[in-house]
């Protein structure tokens, strides 16, 4: 959908990204106003863990977009380098990553494209959320629908079941996306392996069956296990209500978890 340049601001000194609308959209008027309010979404998020675009000083000639460079990799790329992470680190990466979700949700955006490929990890360590071509504004017009956009079987992957079912997301279809990473990070495998973008109905959706993310060569906690199953649930009224509640789980054992062990 679109370029993406490295350039050079002449009067800052600085490395930026310079993003333009790519050829085949250039005649769809549609598209271009989805381009725009990429940056509009932008300019209204302040936080860490989010792609910031520059300072608008110019006269534009030309539809563009322009944000900070992140110096680092994406998390796609960081998995392959690091195929088993250790726990703490894990939680760290997710920890940041729900920041930046949480400042999506704060405005009544819902990102709707959560995959490693759109998180970076620059070079101190800090996590980012980048591109916001999916992300849903509350009270906008949609351009078009999120299964339209989730046309590759690697997005799909990470998409909630309720966007095959035609329905729209919430803040749980981010929580299940952010689930959907935790397992990958922990395990190298998806929770339903590849059946989730191969099921369209909610029947098919019930017989959706969890694979343990625990295995003997990973020191998880079972605990763990039980925090990522509730986010990734194919029910979205099943999964944690907030971010935050998510997060909460992975680093503390929830008594609901525990309680259901006992004798």
């Amino acid at each position: 959908r679109s370029h993406i340049y490295l350039a050079v601001d002449k009067e800052s000194g600085e490395r930026v990204v310079i993003k333009t609308p790519s050829v085949d959209m250039q005649a769809n008027p549609a598209a271009l106003e989805r381009f725009l309010l990429e940056e509009w979404i932008a300019r209204r998020i302040n936080s860490a863990h989010v792609l910031k675009p520059c300072a608008q000083t110019r006269q534009r000639q030309s539809i563009y977009v322009v944000t900070e460079y992140i110096e680092g990799q994406t998390l796609a790329q960081w998995l392959i380098d690091n195929p088993k992470p250790d726990l703490p680190t894990v939680r760290g990466i997710l920890e940041q990553v729900a920041k930046g979700l949480q400042a999506f949700h704060r405005l009544e955006m819902v990102y709707q494209d959560l995959k490693p490929d759109n998180i970076m990890i620059d070079s101190t360590g800090t996590v980012k959320i980048i591109d916001f071509g999916a992300t849903r504004v509350a009270g906008l017009e949609e351009v078009d629908t999120p299964i339209e956009q989730i046309n590759l079987l690697g997005a799909a992957l990470y998409a909630a079941p309720e966007y095959f079912l035609g329905e729209q997301g919430t803040r749980r279809s981010d929580i299940y996306s952010l689930g959907v990473i935790a397992y990958q990070m922990l395990s190298g495998r998806f929770p339903y392996g590849t059946q989730v973008p191969k099921s369209r109905t909610k029947a098919a959706q019930k017989k959706l069956a969890y694979q343990s993310v625990l295995s003997e060569e990973r020191e998880i906690p079972a605990w763990i296990d039980d925090a990522i199953r509730k986010a990734v649930e194919p029910n979205p009224f099943a999964r944690h209500e907030e971010l935050s509640e998510f997060v909460f789980d992975l680093h503390h054992p929830n008594a609901e978890f525990l309680n259901k062990t006992k004798p």
